[in-house]
């Protein structure tokens, strides 16, 4: 009787959990229509602050200000990355912030990048897609903040501000942002130190 007990109340658990993931990881969906008009503000930074993680030593490079459409999300606990950053968030602003134009586009992230394809032609010119939407390494600067972060689904709306930062470690080991949003590939994504973080 005891162990059928336990077996009921972890079959519940388990079951929550699952409903709970699968809720919180069910995409947003939006109308056709751009829903963010502004793009990401970034400001230079002559002298940048500077904050210190385990071995790691985080510097500001440029104060980072966006508010965007979350295209997909992806979350590490392995890798000397996932010590600064356990979260990726492909963001769209502009044209990708359009359910219309995403429909069109198949997404995905893995192993610190994120792609799209289409069928055919793109739903928009190739240079408008890549520069309205990109891959951005979340490093929270809290417990409540990297909270919002792992829970943020693809199809919400986010306004993140922070700083675009580059991480030195003592044995050599560098990590440094991306400063445009022109580029592509690797060494393309944004390192950001997320200091506040809205969802809706």
């Amino acid at each position: 009787m005891f162990s059928k007990r336990w077996l009921v109340i972890t079959l519940l658990l388990f079951g929550s959990w699952y409903l709970y993931q699968q809720r919180t990881q069910k995409p947003v969906l939006h109308a056709s229509g751009v829903l963010v008009q502004s793009d990401p503000v970034q400001t230079m930074l002559d002298r940048g602050e500077v904050w210190q993680k385990d071995a790691y030593t985080i510097k500001a490079l440029a104060a980072f200000d966006i508010e965007a459409r979350v295209l997909s999300k992806e979350l590490y606990s392995s890798g000397r990355e996932a010590d600064l950053s356990p979260v990726d968030l492909a963001l769209g602003w502009g044209a990708m912030s359009d359910s219309e134009v995403l429909g069109a586009l198949s997404i995905s992230q893995g192993n610190r990048f994120y792609s799209y394809r289409w069928e055919n032609q793109p739903p928009r010119p190739p240079a408008e897609i890549a520069s309205h939407s990109a891959n951005m390494h979340m490093i929270p600067a809290n417990d409540q903040i990297e909270k919002i972060l792992k829970n943020v689904r693809p199809g919400q709306l986010v306004r993140l501000r922070g700083k675009l930062v580059a991480v030195n470690a003592p044995d050599g080991w560098h990590w440094q942002s991306s400063l445009t949003r022109e580029d592509t590939g690797a060494g393309a994504c944004e390192l950001f130190r997320v200091e506040s973080a809205e969802v809706r």
